[in-house]
């Protein structure tokens, strides 16, 4: 084999090398980059209500005792650990930025890895997440609840 022929062979096979990491990488980051919480779960848009500072997010009713909404285009899931109290938390999982998907007898799930977070405090209580979901800042008034 030439000289030419061998480096034409060294390129060849750095393409396919190349070419099939740049795939795998792709599909690690589909996998695990953001979800804008189209898969299902609890994530939901209340009509009428953008959410935006000042803006109602949800009525109290909403919220049930024990678990909670994700609301997913204002990136805020909206938890009730228990009657009456209403907690409020970043739905961006700190582990690789999947948006948590539901509250369940008071724990929030981040579908992308199986982290979950304490419903009351945002502290992770599973999973590869070792820091908690920031708190976001909410007020209740009669039954109406905003992010502030």
């Amino acid at each position: 084999m030439s000289a030419a022929q061998e480096r034409r062979t060294l390129l060849e096979r750095r393409t396919v090398v190349l070419a099939v990491g740049a795939a795998g990488a792709s599909a690690a980051l589909t996998a695990c980059g953001g979800s804008d919480g189209s898969g299902g779960g609890e994530s939901v848009e209340q009509p009428g209500s953008g959410g935006a500072d000042g803006a109602v997010l949800a009525k109290t009713a909403d919220i049930p005792e024990g678990g909670g909404v994700v609301f997913a285009a204002q990136k805020v899931v909206v938890t009730q650990p228990s009657a009456g109290e209403f907690k409020a938390f970043s739905a961006t999982c700190t582990h690789q930025g999947c948006a948590v998907k539901d509250v369940v007898d008071n724990v929030i799930t981040c579908p992308c890895h199986n982290s979950t977070f304490d419903a009351a405090t945002g502290s992770p209580t599973g999973g590869p997440a070792t820091q908690a979901l920031p708190a976001r800042e909410i007020s209740v008034a009669g039954d109406s609840i905003t992010l502030a």
